[in-house]
Formats: C-alpha cells, structure tokens, sequence
C-alpha cells in the first residue's frame, strides 16, 4: 500500500484559499480605488510582498477582471461589470416580492436602485395596483447619486445611517420620494424607495421602506 501525506494535502487546500482570499482582497481594493493602485500600494495594503501580487494580477487580468493602463496602475476590468450585469437580473428577481408590498403599502411606485458607474440606477421597478394614478419610473432610468431620496439614501448608507431619506421635485417637478439603503450586502449599495406624484408621509411610509429594505437585504445576503 502506499501511504498518503495529508498534511501535503491540507497544506495545498490552505495555500489555495489562501491565494483566493488574496485575490478577491485585491480585487475589492482596487475596485474602492478609482485612481488605480500600484503594485507596491497593493502589496502595503495587502501586507504581502510585490511578487505575491504579481502572482495574483497575472489570472486576473487573463480572466479580464483587472486591467493595466499606461501608467502601471492596476483598474478593474471589463469582467467585473460582465459578472456585474449578469448578476443584475438575480439582484431584481430576489427584491421583486418586497418591491411589490412595498408598493401596495404606500399606494406608489417602488423601486430597487443600485450603483452602476457612479450613478443610481433603477435596476427594478413595481407599480401598485389599486390606485388611479401612479409615477411610471423607467427600469434603466439614471440619476446622480447626490440627487433624489434613491440616490442619497445609497451615500448616506455609505456611512452606516439606515433612516429613510425624502425628497421633493429633485429629478422630476412634482414628484416626491422615500427611500433607504439596503445594507449589510457584501459589494452592493442599493436602495429602496417610492416615488408618488403628491406628498408622501414620512412618518407612516419611512418605516414600510425601511422594513423593504431590509427584506430584500436578507434575500441577497
């Protein structure tokens, strides 16, 4: 019989998650840094040595999810927002039963608002049944994120703050909007919200957002 090592075995296994770990680490460095990151910033960052991270560039540029420019400087590649925009129909399908009591609840349009590109986008859109009238917000509909309840929910959820955030007429003249950020999901920042076409309670439909977004929170988590 030949005998089998499995400390060599166990140790490859850790090596392995090891250098997956790294990758993914670097990945989420680089992608919190628009200006790019030198290897040696990424290494200090790291805490590892340069030729770690060159180990780690080479699979990932090969797979397209970094990219080198000119100046050396590591950016994330075309990959990511492949992945990205695969994953956006999945991020829609898992908010839509939340979305839709949500809008059943307050009477107006609800919508789920993720970060593509700088920007808020409305990645999915639910209209309530029941009432005459109703603001049709666009799926694919973009805004900056410093303006509109959506948007700055997203920023100030970038600081941790889970309350509702309202606005009045920042997008469109006569529309007002409720929103929260969707928290606790690792490489997301979205937001829930509603759009209606006359004032909106805050009192009464800040909390109904909120709880919508934590449900869809604990869907995608």
């Amino acid at each position: 019989m030949r005998a089998v090592d499995a400390t060599a075995g166990s140790n490859r296994t850790g090596e392995t998650s090891q250098t997956l770990d790294r990758g993914l680490r670097l990945l989420h460095l680089v992608a919190d840094t628009p200006a790019g990151l030198t290897v040696s910033e990424a290494a200090h960052q790291l805490g590892v040595g340069r030729a770690a991270v060159y180990r780690l560039v080479g699979p990932l540029t090969g797979h397209g999810m970094l990219r080198r420019g000119g100046d050396g400087r590591l950016r994330i590649g075309a990959g990511v927002l492949h992945l990205a925009r695969r994953a956006q129909p999945l991020l829609a399908e898992g908010a839509m039963p939340a979305l839709r009591r949500l809008a059943e609840q307050a009477g107006a349009t609800a919508h789920l608002t993720v970060v593509d590109g700088g920007e808020g986008v409305a990645l999915a859109v639910v209209e309530p049944s029941w009432t005459s009238f109703h603001v049709a917000y666009r799926t694919g509909a973009r805004h900056p994120l410093d303006r509109g309840a959506a948007g700055r929910a997203i920023l100030a959820g970038r600081s941790g703050a889970a309350d509702p955030v309202s606005s009045s007429g920042e997008l469109e003249s006569g529309a007002y909007g409720v929103a929260a950020p969707v928290l606790g999901v690792p490489g997301l920042e979205a937001s829930v919200g509603v759009v209606a076409l006359a004032p909106l309670d805050v009192a009464l439909v800040g909390p109904q957002v909120q709880a919508a977004a934590t449900a869809v929170a604990a869907t995608l988590r």
